[in-house]
């Protein structure tokens, strides 16, 4: 049965690839626009267990890329194929991949597109979609992160039961932190216990949103199964009957239900004046189309309705969010929901411009290419005045611009590098420069992922998902840029070199493990497996114990770190020890010292080297800002909030001429300065006190080229100084006055019901030592640490003025609930700040607080100094574990 499937399978991908070089050998570089305005760049977002993978399978079997839906208990799924998302049933890496909709084949005419949308829909014309199915487990809230910053829509899929959850909100803010348009998609509608009318009201009441119903359920007689939708767009009911694949729907239409189901029917009418009357209060063009009709909602075409719904979503901020219905496992709504992403979400031409930063200078990318032109054309710039800090004449020989987001290393093909093109486009062999580490490479072979199967393409054109192989160097967050005439060993003129995408924020770790190979001819092994896992995954963190040798591999969670070890473990088959997991601290120091010169003077590596330096430390009170660069010194901020600031007197930063007297040949003032901040931060990552990484600290170097500078000095003897010295005065400081320990503090995001909320508030606020921040169902999670406005910036939605159909098992229409559509007995909500040690194993005690039903999400608010009493029991457990 495998082999039968394995074979289908790889029958199947033979096929859409056909189609997909089909659709590619038409397009040359000059018929970019053509691909991108029939792409889709989606991903599915969501709480764990709502129901992504699902959908993404049946999108997969209908789209033609496979002929058998995949379940993830059987761990036959596509995209959840690495053998612990399988054996766990989670997803815990996005998957990319790439199918059409509607289907195609290679024996049918390539369509051709129209002029305009105004009379036909979008989903009527075959589109190209490059879907990313994201993890849901707050562990893996990074890998969540970078997929969000290459996409330009999402859909959000809910649960029918659960409503809107915690890690739902967390990955909601996320995602309108980089203004993502969205949907939503109420799930598992055919399960016991589903309220679609509750959880539309809660989309309101805790997105911050109008939910526009464009589906309401088809309840079988009123109030039995789930057996389709009523479609309040195109006015019809959509019931999915005979075939047990979902693949076959009948059609009816408002006067066919009149007859035979009169309630679903009126039903639909009412979504149908709901919507309009939503449309109406944010699009003028709706109010416009409502009059033409004489006021009649009934009698707007579908295909206006989804022009409007098209310009709200587009609009940013978004506060109409399209809410379809369906129940993935048993394969109802999913065609229309692919219809609704091919009619609603953009196109890659469709999103703003992305943000670069260009030698200092922030603009946009399509700034920095069309100033190029705009510099030929006076009557261009004079219409509109371009950014003068991005006009660059050597940007016209820019002809590739591309972000690395994600790097995995296949068994197979090597190291795999995950693109998102943004102009322009990437040839198969040309040359890379990669603008973060200034070095370049040459791309051999270029392909498109269906999962974990690729097809070799000839290039990656604007607007893009593909994946380039043989990078050595290339990791994720990096700026790829492609420049004609480049060398290997060359840069791109005009300060093009410094050409950076906007880069993707890597939160800092908060659990750590050690790690001990088994003996000395295994340690080489181990740490290329662990180098393999760093490159995978930045938000792994690995750190090296001086004094004991041991080696620190630090996660954003208990489950991220446990997937690591079985990672390295299982499937990089290292022999070593993987001791317990444990919290990780800062340290931070609390006087200043003197400065401290330090000169070092030893053979390495047998070779005679000479390099000096003059240090000081001191702790950093309150909030202190980024210092700009100055012509003779250089600043440069920790992710762990330490300032590193390296003065250099008489090398400019400016005037490269001036160095030749001051600085040995074989140096330069970027590699220096790169060498003191190599050595500056090693001596950082081990504080003073007990070893832990020293936060909020700030460290001012001098480097006198006169003085510090001789022949024999090389980067390497550069950062042995700035180590040593830096070291030095941690130590110094700490003997004069004790250093601290700084714990993690979190921002915990916790739902329960009314009845257990006095219990759980005690139990934060008393026995865990938490500070309660918030009792209500409005406030955003985590919104301090990841949305760009605050939860008072926020709209508030009354709930009561919400349009949701009737839930079949609702209170009557006269009891309080039914006014607010049962919010009156779902979750309240409690934000608070509470140290991490409290929070670890904190789920089952909410669980027996609340009945089973509680849950909550954390994220990293950030690191606070812990009290004399309780460092020392810290200290004293770890002296006990130790």
């Amino acid at each position: 049965m495998y082999v039968g499937w394995a074979w289908c399978a790889r029958r199947v991908i033979r096929h859409h690839v056909t189609v997909s070089r089909r659709l590619l050998s038409t397009q040359t570089h000059t018929q970019q626009e053509l691909l991108s305005r029939t792409t889709r760049n989606i991903g599915i977002i969501a709480h764990i267990d709502a129901g992504k993978t699902t959908t993404t399978e049946r999108m997969l079997y209908y789209g033609g890329y496979t002929r058998r839906i995949g379940d993830v208990d059987e761990g036959s799924t596509v995209t959840d194929f690495l053998p612990a998302e399988r054996a766990r049933g989670i997803t815990i890496q996005s998957a990319a991949i790439t199918f059409h909709w509607p289907p195609v084949n290679d024996k049918q005419p390539l369509p051709q597109l129209p002029e305009s949308f105004d009379t036909i829909p979008r989903s009527s014309i075959p589109h190209n979609i490059n879907l990313i199915d994201t993890p849901g487990h707050a562990d893996f809230t990074f890998e969540v992160v970078r997929s969000l910053r290459v996409l330009d829509g999402a859909v959000c899929v809910l649960d029918g039961v659960a409503g809107v959850e915690a890690q739902t909100e967390k990955v909601w803010t996320q995602a309108g932190h980089y203004h993502i348009p969205r949907m939503i998609f109420i799930n598992k509608l055919d399960r016991a216990g589903a309220a679609f009318s509750r959880t539309v009201k809660e989309i309101g009441v805790r997105l911050h949103a109008w939910p526009a119903v464009c589906q309401v359920p088809w309840w079988k007689g009123g109030n039995g199964d789930f057996i389709g939708v009523g479609d309040a767009v195109y006015l019809r009911g959509l019931l999915w009957q005979g075939a047990t694949d979902g693949s076959q729907i009948q059609a009816f239409d408002l006067q066919q239900l009149a007859e035979n189901s009169p309630d679903f029917a009126n039903e639909i009418k009412n979504a149908r004046v709901a919507l309009v009357e939503l449309l109406s209060e944010h699009d003028d063009i709706m109010v416009e189309q409502f009059l033409e009709h004489d006021e009649d909602h009934l009698a707007i075409p579908g295909v206006q309705i989804i022009q409007s719904l098209r310009r709200a979503v587009l609009k940013a901020p978004q506060s109409i969010i399209p809410v379809f219905a369906g129940a993935s496992f048993h394969n109802i709504g999913v065609q229309p929901l692919l219809d609704a992403v091919v009619d609603l979400l953009p196109s890659p031409l469709e999103r703003p411009d992305p943000e670069i930063t260009f030698d200092k200078h922030t603009g946009t990318l399509s700034e920095l290419i069309n100033n190029a032109s705009s510099e030929k054309s006076p009557s261009v710039s004079r219409k509109k005045q371009p950014n003068t800090s991005l006009m660059v004449s050597e940007v016209k020989n820019l002809t590739g611009c591309a972000l690395a987001f994600k790097v995995v290393n296949d068994a197979k093909r090597g190291v795999l590098v995950y693109v998102r093109v943004y102009s322009g486009f990437i040839d198969r062999g040309s040359t890379l420069f990669n603008t973060n580490l200034q070095s370049a490479e040459r791309a051999p072979r270029l392909l498109k992922m269906y999962a974990n199967h690729a097809v070799e393409v000839d290039f990656i054109a604007a607007g893009q998902i593909g994946v380039i192989t043989g990078l050595k160097q290339a990791r994720t967050g990096d700026t790829l840029i492609v420049y004609r005439g480049l060398q290997m060993k060359g840069q791109p003129p005009g300060g093009l070199n410094s050409l950076q995408l906007r880069p993707i924020h890597v939160p800092p770790p908060v659990f750590f493990t050690s790690i001990e190979p088994h003996s000395l001819s295994e340690q080489k092994h181990v740490q290329e497996s662990l180098a393999i896992l760093l490159r995978e995954d930045p938000s792994l963190h690995l750190s090296v114990d001086e004094e004991s040798g041991q080696t620190h591999l630090a996660g954003m969670g208990d489950l991220h770190l446990k997937i690591a070890r079985d990672r390295l473990l299982n499937d990089f088959k290292a022999k070593a020890r993987i001791g317990k997991i444990e919290i990780g601290y800062r340290e931070t120091i609390t006087a200043a010292t003197p400065s401290y010169t330090y000169e070092l003077d030893r053979p390495i590596a047998g070779k005679p080297t000479k390099a000096g330096i003059i240090v000081s430390v001191a702790p950093m009170e309150g909030e202190e800002g980024e210092q700009e660069d100055g012509t003779f010194e250089t600043t440069y901020i920790t992710p762990d909030g330490n300032r590193i600031h390296i003065s250099h007197p008489q090398l400019s930063r400016h005037d490269s001429a001036s160095h030749k007297s001051l600085i040995p040949p074989h140096l330069s003032l970027p590699g220096i300065l790169s060498s003191l901040f190599n050595g500056a931060s090693a001596s950082l990552a081990r504080g003073p006190l007990n070893g832990f990484s020293v936060a909020n600290t700030a460290v001012s170097i001098t480097l006198d080229a006169s003085t510090h500078l001789f022949p024999e000095t090389t980067p390497t003897a550069i950062s042995m100084a700035a180590r040593t010295a830096v070291s030095t005065s941690l130590r110094t400081a700490c003997d004069a006055s004790p250093s601290v320990l700084m714990e993690p503090v979190m921002f915990v995001t916790i739902f329960v019901h009314e009845s257990s909320l006095g219990a759980v508030v005690q139990d934060i606020s008393s026995a865990r030592g938490g500070q309660v921040i918030s009792l209500d169902t409005a406030s955003s999670p985590n919104a301090s640490s990841t949305s760009s406005s605050s939860p008072d910036d926020l709209p508030s939605i009354n709930p009561s003025l919400i349009y949701a159909p009737r839930d079949p098992f609702a209170p009557n229409s006269s009891s309080p609930e039914s006014s607010s559509g049962g919010l009156a007995d779902s979750q309240r909500q409690i934000v608070a700040r509470v140290p991490l040690k409290e929070m670890v194993g904190y789920l089952n005690q909410l669980r027996a607080l609340t009945g089973g039903r509680g849950t909550f999400v954390m994220g990293v608010d950030g690191f606070e100094r812990m009290g004399t009493q309780r460092q020392r029991d810290v200290m004293e457990k770890m002296r006990e574990f130790g």
